[in-house]
Parts: structure tokens; C-alpha cells; sequence
């Protein structure tokens, strides 16, 4: 037996295997400590290996897919092997096989999948400059290749997807990358060749090329396509029908968002790794799973189509108009069918599957009455798609029962009149009962003993059971079969025949309805890719409902969509904010257009500012999914890219502090920002010196634009950027206000036109908790250096006594220095005007200047230096 455990763990060295043996499924050696540290399981032994003991640890079948369900979620895989062999003709150890290998990225049992979460493969490849990247959710077929330029793409791409298994090639060269990521798998390089990838995808597919998938021209994409086709072949050990298609992913198409943005903007998870208070936990009011699945999938992937955006939004629109309570009412019995039907392609439903198709198929009749009173576009055509089947209905119905038991195992699945000679050989092992009450009743009388009785356990068989103490009344022709502590059991000839009657018609009854049933698979096989459709299409349905369900219970308001220079709103909320407070969340207008592109936004801590920056994010995308938004009214012009750059944090596992986090993100942002950009930059340049952070935050800001001419809203505290507005087209100050009474400071949370008054650092300091005598001396300090700075500006601007200006300075103390000196403190730090001397240096050629040359050219720079 052993033998046969290590040449079948020989093929599978790398993952774990659970070997059956009998009623458990057994771990050896180094798999048998793995798994018994990670399930918490006895590790035991049995047997030795060169003369040690071979260690060992097991589950039983019963339970195992609890055990598999904990150890896929910790990223292991694990090829189940089972007796394939008859041990009744069996010389020495039963014959076995490995029937499936359970991965991360592969698993389709339902109890090993969160049912409200896309659980996808994916598989990456090639260098800097040139990334393939291919997904495949084995769960519903969906097949999608993604090719990008950089590793900025490539990461925020992996982000949305998420994949729960990501393979890359041997040798991989930006490994670092992705290698903090759980399920990763290393392949061979082979499985990413691009020949042996074309050809196995037109097998598949059943076509001769993959043009008519858009893959002309795709070669890394392809790659990665082919690796995990191959993966998933090799783990699922069956056909694939469902898996159908390809489709590929354009970087236009969608409205891109980088890893950080999503991140920042709270999309699916909060900054936590949670799901509470996320845009997705306020936008869930799906009806089915599947439904849900796709409602992430469009969170994460706004599209630039304004065609699909508009049907999306009449269709919502229509559905406020008509309420579509029975439409969701119906989608609540049509249940989770995407899964199941790529379990049914895969052969592995089980009755319940069927059970809860049998209810869909009968939900379909009232779903399509409900959809027929729509005339618009997108509805019409889900209601098309989705289709009725009634003759998979008439089927389901005449074959399962209601409530069939998990497995089919110990049969009791195929409902009664279905089949006749099941029902037949069912009626004589049914029948047992009546025979035997009658031939308890007819020995009572015939032997005179008042508690004889007739029964049957399924290890013992049919017996006669008669007290210790009557046993010697016990007519000759009874055979003894068992002795208990009391009682004594028998068999008769008579009964002897009846059992092996009745036992004979139950194995042939469990075998026909095991028959029957997998016959049923074959009976859906050619409406398989129309109800794979009908899947999707009823996914669509129940996101659009939500849409209209979450516009009528949280106000929302259809947004107007056009290719204009615009993004406008008035009275926009945070729809998650809006949603966890307990008081009235305060509306703020919005305004860019192509004379207002910027804006500077000032104001206190806790005052809104991020919140204000982060609802502008969410309002564009809602509207670029096709939902309405928390807003009155709001126009949403052409976008290509929303950036974000908030929040301070470090990466210290990839050597990154948090000013070197907040400088790579900031270099993302201005090298991909167009003009069509929404770019959210809050308190830039705080991680480094005064002037240094100030310096920094005026050039990106002067460089959005002048060079990329972006919407963008800038959050800062240095109010030395509130001249920007001065010097700059298309900037224009905003603030968020605060009012101080005494030593309490109330926030307004409301935005205005022009700059703030001041921060406020002090007060909101105090209010979290910091000692009044250190809120005390930082006030003597700030004073102090507010009167410094004050006479730095006003008499003298030498460079020893400007470098003792303080970190943050108010609006009033640079009004006063305005007052004090006629240049401002913008034009002293970044002066517009040419200088004289450095233009002089510019014209020179030091190399062909001779000592009095140099020496007279010392004196004149001198002199323009004082002009």
C-alpha cells in the first residue's frame, strides 16, 4: 500500500494528498505534519520506514469538504485520490487515482466558495514594458485577456481582480511584484508558449483561429491565456464545455483606476482589508449571489461607453418609474444558477443543485410577465436572453423530489412516477415493512411468545428477536443468528428469502436511480450555452434593480453623461458617509469645467476635505457604471482615468517609507493624467521639509495645470498655494470653514469660494486629547514664530533668517507680509519674473572664457544680482 501511496505522490509532489482508505482520507510523511499543523488534526504513525515511524494524520470522507474548504483559504491545494478498484476482485491493495485536484483558483464545490465573490484564476507573464495577464472564474466560464505597459497598469489590473491562485512562468522576471500575494503558483515555461497556446485554445473553442475573439495581435496575453487553460485541465480531469469564449480587455474601454486609487476610494474593502463601510456594503441590495458577484465586477471596472452607460441608465429609470418589487421578488427563487451550470458542465452537481434549478425554471414564467410592461432597450433584450426552458422545467419536475437529500449516494433523489421501474423495485423494498408486521404478528401466535419481534439494521439483515428467557420456546426450524445481552436473534428460511429479495431490489433500485440521474446531466448538455447566457442576463437584471432600488431609498439622481469639458454637481453627498452618520450629512456643490480645472482647497483638519475629494471620486464612478448618484443633479463629461493620492502610509516590506510611498504614487499620477484625468491630491509634499514639501506641492500642482490641464483637487496646508489662482489659468481657491469659540472649534463642513482663514492644527489637537499644557507652549511657540516670520518678510528676506519661517503659515500672516513688503510670499519663493543673472550664466560657455574674463564676469553678475 505504501507502494502505491509514494508512486501516486510522486506526480502531486508539491501539494498535499488525501489518500482513501476506507472511511478516511489519509496524509503520510511530511503531508501528514503539514496538515496536521494546519487543521489542527492528531498526527500519529503507523508502519515504519527505514526503521523510523511513518508519521500520519486523516479526516473522515464524511467531513472532508470542511477541511478542504480551511485549507483553500489558506492557499493549499490538494489532490483527493480514491479507490477506483473493486476490492472484491482485488489482488493485494485496491487500485486508486487521483480524481480532481482542489486549488485555490479552481474549486466549484459550493461549499468550498464564497458565494457572494468572483473566485478567480490567474495567470501572468512577460516583462517591463510588455505584461500578458489572463483570468478565468471556473465557476461561470468567464475567460478574459489583458496585455499593459508598465507595472503601474499590471498591478492595479491584479488588484481588481484579485485573484484567489495566480500562476506566473519559471524565471519570472518582476517576481517581486507579486510575490507578497497567497496562492501563488510557479509553472513550467512551456505551458506560457504561445504556439502550444493557440492551439489549444482553437481546441477548446472548436475553432481554426482566435481573430474572432480580438486576439490578433495579443501574444503575451495569449500566453498567460494558455498556462491557465492548461491548469485548469490538469486539476479538473474533465471537459470544460462551459468554457466557451475569450474576450479581451481594452485599457480604453474602461475608466482606469490604478491599485492606490482603489484602495483610497474604499471601493470592496475598507483601508482595514474589511468589507464594512465600503461603497459595495451601501450598494448590495442584490437578490441573488450571482447578482452580487456582478455588481462588484462593475464597481471595479467604470466603462468609457457612454451608449451602454445611457441603456443602463434608462433601463434604471424605467425601474423607479414602475417599481420592480415582483421583479426581485422572482429573482429571490431564481438562486445562484451561474454556479450551477458550470457545475453541471462539469458533471459535479449534486441533487440539490438540480432541486434549486427546478425552482428557477419555475420562477422564469412570472419573471418574464413581470419584465413584459418594459418597452426599453436593455430590458427587452434581458428578457429575451433569459428565455423560459419549459421543457428543462417539465423535466425538473417530474424527476427530483423537493427536498432531496445532499448526495446522491444513498439515493432517495428521483421522485416517484418518473421512471416505472424504479417506482417498481422500489415498492418491493418498501414493502418490507407490511411483510414483516405480518409475519411478526402470525409467529407471536404460532409460538405463543407475546414479544417476539420482526426487524432490520443494515449490518445484521432481517432477523426474529425473541427475550433470553423465551429463547428455549423457540420452534426447531429457528436459525440462530446473533446473541445479545438480553436477547437472542434468529433467522428462517422463509426470511432468508425475503432479505435477499428485498436487498437485491434496493441495490437495483439505487443503481437505477444513480442511472437516472446522471442521465440528467446529458439532458442539459444542449441547452448548456443558452442558459449560461440566461445566467448572465439575470445577473444584469438584479444589478439594474439594485441601481433602482438604491436611487429610491437614498435619493439618488440620474447624472447627465456627455463628451463636454465638464464635471458638475450640485448638492453631492459621500454615499457611504451619508450612510453610517447618524446626523444630516451637509451637500456640497461642485464645479469644473474648462475654465475652472483646478481647485485649491483649504481648510481644517476634520473639516471635509477628503471627504468633499473622495465624493467627487464616487459620484464619476457611480455614473460611470450606469447608477444614479447622491447628488441633485450632476454632469459627468468624458474620463479616462480617476487618480488618487490621500492618506499617508509606508510599505516597509518593499523598503518604502511614507514619503517614498507618497512620491511613487504622486510620479504615477503626472505621468499618466490627461486632460480627460480626475486627479485627488491631499496634502502633498508633508513628509519632507518645510520647503522642500512646499517646493514639491507648488511644482506638481503649477505642472497639473499648466502641462496636463487635468480636473484635479488639490487639499493642501500650504496656503502659499492659494496664490496659484494669481499666476495660473483655470485654478481657483476654495475652502472648507470652521468657527472658534473660546477653546472649542465647531466645523461647517460646508465649501466656499476662496482661500481659508487658517488650520485650526491647534484646536483640533486639543480636541484629540493632547495635554493643555503642550497645546499651551505650541501656541506661545506658534506666536512667536508668526512675529519671526512677520519681520523676515517685512524688513529683510535674507537666506538665514527666511529659512526660520515655520512650517505652516495662516492666511493672515501672509497677508500681513503682503502688507509689509509689496512682493508676496508666492512671488519671493517661485518669482515669474526672468532674472537677469541667471539668464547671463545661461549665455556664457565657461570652457572658452579666459581668468580676466571670468573675473569681469563675476563683478557684472554681481551687479545684475542687486538690479
Amino acid at each position: 500500500m505504501m507502494r502505491q501511496y509514494l508512486t501516486i505522490k510522486a506526480q502531486h509532489p508539491n501539494i498535499l494528498l488525501f489518500y482513501r482508505m476506507g472511511d478516511f482520507y489519509e496524509l503520510f510523511f511530511d503531508d501528514a505534519k503539514k496538515a496536521a499543523d494546519l487543521l489542527d488534526i492528531s498526527l500519529t504513525a503507523r508502519g515504519k520506514s527505514g526503521g523510523d515511524p511513518i508519521p500520519m494524520a486523516g479526516v473522515p470522507y464524511h467531513a472532508v469538504e470542511s477541511y478542504l474548504s480551511r485549507l483553500v483559504k489558506m492557499g493549499e491545494s490538494v489532490a483527493i485520490c480514491e479507490q477506483v478498484g473493486d476490492p472484491a476482485t482485488s489482488k493485494g491493495p485496491v487500485e486508486r487515482q487521483v480524481q480532481r485536484i482542489v486549488t485555490p483558483g479552481t474549486v466549484t464545490d459550493e461549499a468550498l466558495l464564497e458565494e457572494r465573490r468572483d473566485n478567480i484564476l490567474a495567470a501572468v507573464c512577460g516583462h517591463t514594458m510588455h505584461y500578458g495577464l489572463a483570468t478565468l472564474d471556473v465557476t461561470s466560464g468567464r475567460f478574459v485577456v489583458f496585455e499593459c505597459d508598465n507595472d503601474e497598469n499590471l498591478l492595479a489590473e491584479i488588484q481588481r481582480v484579485n485573484p484567489a491562485e495566480l500562476l506566473y512562468p519559471e524565471g519570472f522576471e518582476q517576481l517581486s511584484l507579486i510575490e507578497n500575494r497567497k496562492g501563488l503558483r510557479r509553472r513550467p515555461e512551456w505551458e506560457f508558449d504561445i504556439d502550444t497556446a493557440d492551439e489549444q485554445l482553437n481546441l477548446q473553442f472548436e475553432t481554426k483561429t482566435l481573430d474572432g475573439f480580438g486576439l490578433k495581435g495579443i501574444t503575451k496575453g495569449l500566453g498567460a491565456a494558455g498556462c491557465v487553460l492548461q491548469y485548469v485541465k490538469d486539476t479538473q480531469r474533465t471537459a470544460l464545455p462551459h468554457i466557451r469564449q475569450i474576450q479581451t480587455e481594452q485599457q480604453d474601454s474602461r475608466v482606469q483606476l490604478d491599485a492606490a486609487t482603489r484602495r483610497n476610494l474604499e471601493l470592496t474593502h475598507n483601508l482595514s482589508g474589511g468589507q464594512e463601510n465600503t461603497l459595495f456594503s451601501v450598494m448590495d441590495t442584490t437578490t441573488t449571489a450571482m447578482g452580487s458577484r456582478m455588481l462588484q465586477r462593475v464597481i471595479h471596472s467604470p466603462i468609457t461607453d457612454q451608449h451602454e452607460l445611457q441603456s443602463r441608465l434608462d433601463a434604471v429609470d424605467a425601474f423607479i418609474d414602475d417599481n420592480p418589487d415582483d421583479i426581485r421578488s422572482a429573482l429571490k427563487h431564481i438562486g445562484d444558477i451561474e454556479r450551477i451550470m458550470a457545475r453541471l458542465a462539469l458533471r459535479s452537481a449534486r441533487p440539490r443543485d438540480f432541486a434549486r434549478l427546478k425552482n428557477a425554471f419555475n420562477a422564469l414564467p412570472d419573471l418574464h410577465d413581470a419584465l413584459s410592461r418594459f418597452e426599453t432597450g436593455q430590458i427587452k433584450q434581458i428578457s429575451e436572453t433569459i428565455g423560459t426552458y419549459p421543457e428543462l422545467q417539465t423535466l425538473l419536475n417530474k424527476a427530483i423530489i423537493d427536498n432531496p437529500p445532499v448526495i446522491i449516494r444513498e439515493g432517495g433523489v428521483i421522485a416517484p412516477g418518473y421512471n416505472q421501474e424504479l417506482d417498481e423495485l422500489r415498492a418491493l423494498s418498501q414493502g418490507a415493512t407490511d411483510y414483516l408486521d405480518a409475519m411478526e404478528r402470525r409467529e407471536r401466535e404460532r409460538t405463543g411468545i407475546s414479544t417476539l419481534k420482526v426487524g432490520y439494521n443494515r449490518v445484521h439483515g432481517f432477523f426474529i428477536e425473541i427475550s433470553r428467557a423465551n429463547s428455549a420456546n423457540a420452534p426447531a426450524e429457528y436459525i440462530r443468528r446473533q446473541t445479545l445481552k438480553n436477547t437472542e436473534r434468529f433467522i428462517t428460511p422463509e426470511l432468508k428469502e425475503h432479505e435477499d429479495k428485498v436487498l437485491s431490489s434496493q441495490g437495483a433500485a439505487l443503481a437505477l436511480e444513480k442511472k437516472l440521474y446522471e442521465a440528467l446531466f446529458d439532458d442539459f448538455t444542449p441547452y448548456l450555452n443558452n442558459l449560461i447566457d440566461s445566467a448572465a442576463a439575470l445577473a444584469k437584471l438584479d444589478v439594474l434593480c439594485c441601481f433602482a432600488e438604491r436611487a429610491i431609498a437614498l435619493d439618488w439622481h440620474r447624472p447627465r453623461l456627455s463628451n463636454e469639458c465638464a464635471l458638475t454637481f450640485e448638492e453631492g453627498r459621500h454615499p457611504v458617509v451619508e450612510n453610517v452618520m447618524k446626523a444630516p450629512f451637509i451637500a456640497n456643490p461642485l464645479q469644473l469645467d474648462s475654465a475652472r480645472r483646478m481647485l485649491i482647497i483649504t481648510g481644517p483638519n476634520m473639516g471635509g476635505k477628503s471627504t468633499y475629494m473622495r465624493q467627487t471620486a464616487l459620484i464619476a464612478l457611480l455614473a460611470c457604471v450606469g447608477s444614479f448618484v447622491p447628488a441633485q443633479q450632476a454632469h459627468i463629461g468624458k474620463l479616462d482615468r480617476i487618480f488618487t493620492r490621500i492618506g499617508a502610509s509606508d510599505d516597509l516590506a518593499s523598503g518604502r517609507s511614507t514619503f517614498m510611498v507618497e512620491m511613487t504614487e504622486t510620479a504615477n499620477i503626472l505621468n499618466n493624467a490627461t486632460e480627460n484625468s480626475l486627479v485627488l491630491m491631499d496634502e502633498i509634499g508633508r513628509g519632507t521639509s518645510t520647503y522642500d514639501g512646499l517646493s514639491l506641492a507648488w511644482a506638481c500642482a503649477s505642472y497639473l495645470a499648466k502641462q496636463l490641464n487635468a480636473y484635479t483637487l488639490f487639499a493642501t496646508h500650504y496656503f502659499e498655494l492659494t496664490e496659484l489662482p494669481d499666476t495660473q489659468q483655470g485654478v481657483v481657491n476654495v475652502h472648507l470653514d470652521a468657527v472658534e469659540f473660546e477653546d472649542t472649534i465647531r466645523f461647517m463642513h460646508t465649501v466656499s469660494e476662496g482661500a481659508a482663514s487658517k488650520s485650526f492644527g491647534l484646536q483640533v489637537a486639543q480636541l484629540a486629547g493632547v495635554p493643555k499644557t503642550v497645546i499651551q507652549a505650541a501656541r506661545q511657540k506658534l506666536a512667536a514664530l508668526e512675529s519671526s516670520h512677520i519681520m523676515i518678510q517685512g524688513e529683510e528676506s535674507t537666506p538665514d533668517k527666511a529659512a526660520s519661517t515655520p512650517k505652516a503659515t495662516t492666511k493672515a500672516t501672509s497677508k500681513a507680509a503682503s502688507n509689509a513688503k509689496p512682493k508676496g510670499q508666492a512671488e519671493l519663493l517661485f518669482p515669474d519674473k526672468p532674472n537677469p543673472a541667471v539668464d547671463a550664466l545661461a549665455n556664457i560657455s565657461p570652457d572658452e572664457l579666459s581668468p580676466r574674463q571670468a573675473l569681469d564676469l563675476i563683478y557684472t553678475l554681481k551687479r545684475l544680482s542687486q538690479s
